[in-house]
């Protein structure tokens, strides 16, 4: 009995289904380098500190809660993944300066140093990946790969929302 094919999909399903498949790629490159970086410092940071990390950094000391809504986690994951930084010493947990319950997160020193040679490190792997793109081009990828992960997030967190009511 003869089978028919399926239709050929269209220009832009064709576009979706590559874009697709190299979103998936992507990921288990990623996963497999972890995108570490180069030299020493290579793969020596996981993923979720680095986040956790860098968050910090960027914004200040905050709470648990203020971590967990800014990186769309719950809070209980952001505890369990900042207990190791705290045992390492790369995160303090302080007092809250108005209240002095509340427990508030803070980069340290140490982690301020550890976390600048990570990203040393994987500034130099993103040159060596890139390295024979132009500025606009590095441009151009950063902010649709920004739009991207925007994107992801705000359907993730509209996802949580429905799921809530």
């Amino acid at each position: 009995m003869p089978t028919q094919d399926a239709p050929e999909p269209s220009g832009s399903d064709r576009v979706l289904d590559a874009l697709q498949h190299q979103v998936a790629v992507f990921a288990r490159r990623a996963e497999q380098t972890r995108l570490g970086g180069v030299g020493q410092v290579r793969n020596s940071m996981d993923r979720a500190a680095y986040l956790l990390l860098n968050r910090l950094d960027r914004e200040g000391p905050m709470g648990v809660k203020a971590l967990a809504a800014g990186m769309g986690i719950d809070s209980s994951t952001v505890t369990r993944q900042v207990a190791p930084l705290v045992d390492t010493g790369l995160v303090k947990r302080t007092s809250h300066p108005e209240d002095g319950r509340a427990v508030v997160l803070q980069l340290s020193p140490r982690g301020l140093a550890r976390l600048d040679e990570v990203r040393d490190s994987r500034r130099e792997l993103m040159t060596q990946v890139t390295g024979d793109w132009t500025d606009e081009e590095r441009d151009t990828f950063c902010a649709l790969l920004t739009r991207f992960n925007v994107a992801l997030a705000t359907r993730q967190a509209a996802h949580q929302a429905q799921s809530a009511n």
